[in-house]
């Protein structure tokens, strides 16, 4: 159970019954004077659970408790669901008791508990699905959340689907006239030997391996010989059934923030200037030895054009709330070529996407407070269109 200070902050929100623990939200006391009811979730499944724990820590460190009445619920490796209370209690001391990253435990309890329960809140509820990579970034939980009529930050099924599997999204982009690297698909089962060195003499060497279905680095890999894509495959193969084979382009990391709906806006381009062969989990995460560019060095002109392709890409990928979009720059080449869309970006401030928004003129509370309001107003336009 919660302990006593945690309760005085947030309310009974933990009731026994006769079987079981349920969550219940309720108005915030006297000393909550929050006037909405945000539920963040943060680890999930997936390889970047860890970065999802990072991510949500220092989204908590943001939110303003005078506003927000706030339940924070972890999901552990294994899919079940926890009670952040330890969490909470640590916000309830202030940010600077939340550590730098959280651990997915407390109370176990049902998705479905979660989600009845916070529906009974006398507050508005927005659900921050602070998940990254497959079954947190990829339609799954926004399906859950969908079914369950709630307003939720980010991408919806589709977008996020879509943007997640860089298969799909490729074919998508490629439809929609936005410039791409060469790349070819493979499927595990029909993966060959001959079928590899077919593609090698397509694109060349080197050239990047990528699972179709994950984030942050993971799964991939540069191989400059025959034996290393082969090798590349193999490691690919391990967290999806469907790889990527691209060119390796020579040209600049260059990435844009989205923010918005039906009309986003997009944010000063930024440079990444990896400190390894390119920007791999160890760059972003662990050395951070990669060097960001906040604007990055481009002429009027070329930054206008990267903000356009990536307010392009948002809206054929179906994007909602914020994606951040990232491109190769062939200066002397074809130009921008667009890499992938990532529809829950880290989240830290030190991430490019909300470094990328201060650099604009939005500071890291202002834009958190913007993607809740952007999720009501999502939500609120699909109850228009389909409650009829």
């Amino acid at each position: 159970m919660a302990d006593l200070a945690w309760s005085d902050r947030y309310g009974s929100l933990v009731e026994e019954s006769s079987s079981n623990s349920v969550p219940r939200a309720s108005r915030s006391d006297s000393s909550a004077e929050g006037s909405l009811h945000v539920v963040v979730l943060f680890g999930g499944r997936s390889p970047e659970h860890d970065v999802s724990c990072v991510t949500a820590a220092h989204v908590l460190r943001a939110l303003d408790l005078g506003r927000y009445t706030v339940t924070v619920i972890g999901i552990d490796r294994s899919g079940a669901w926890h009670l952040a209370e330890s969490v909470m209690n640590s916000l309830q001391r202030g940010p600077d008791s939340i550590p730098d990253s959280l651990e997915a435990t407390g109370l176990e309890v049902s998705a479905s508990m979660v989600l009845n329960a916070v529906q009974s809140s006398d507050l508005p509820v927005v659900v921050l699905p602070l998940l990254h990579g497959p079954q947190g970034e990829d339609g799954t939980i926004q399906g859950l959340l969908e079914l369950q009529d709630l307003a939720y930050v980010g991408s919806g099924v589709l977008g996020s689907a879509a943007s997640m599997d860089k298969a799909m999204a490729k074919i998508i982009l490629g439809a929609a006239g936005i410039p791409q690297p060469r790349y070819r698909t493979l499927n595990e089962s029909n993966i060959s030997s001959d079928i590899v060195a077919e593609i090698i003499a397509e694109l060349g060497l080197p050239v990047f391996v990528k699972p179709a279905n994950m984030g942050s680095s993971i799964g991939v890999s540069k191989a400059q010989s025959l034996a290393e894509v082969n090798e590349a495959v193999r490691v690919a193969l391990q967290y999806d059934q469907v790889i990527l084979i691209e060119e390796a382009i020579n040209g600049r990391e260059i990435e844009v923030a989205i923010l918005g709906n039906d009309q986003p806006i997009a944010s000063v381009p930024g440079e990444i200037v990896p400190s390894h062969d390119f920007y791999d989990y160890e760059d972003k995460y662990v050395s951070s030895g990669a060097t960001l560019l906040v604007p990055a060095p481009l002429e009027p002109e070329a930054a206008d054009e990267v903000r356009a392709l990536a307010r392009a890409a948002f809206s054929a990928l179906r994007g909602s709330g914020l994606a951040r979009v990232d491109f190769f720059y062939e200066e002397s080449g074809r130009g921008f070529l667009c890499n992938e869309m990532n529809t829950m970006p880290g989240f830290t401030p030190i991430s490019m996407y909300p470094k990328l928004w201060m650099a604009t003129g939005i500071e890291y509370s202002a834009l958190i407070d913007r993607l809740i309001v952007l999720a009501f107003e999502r939500h609120q336009q699909r109850r228009r269109n389909t409650q009829r």
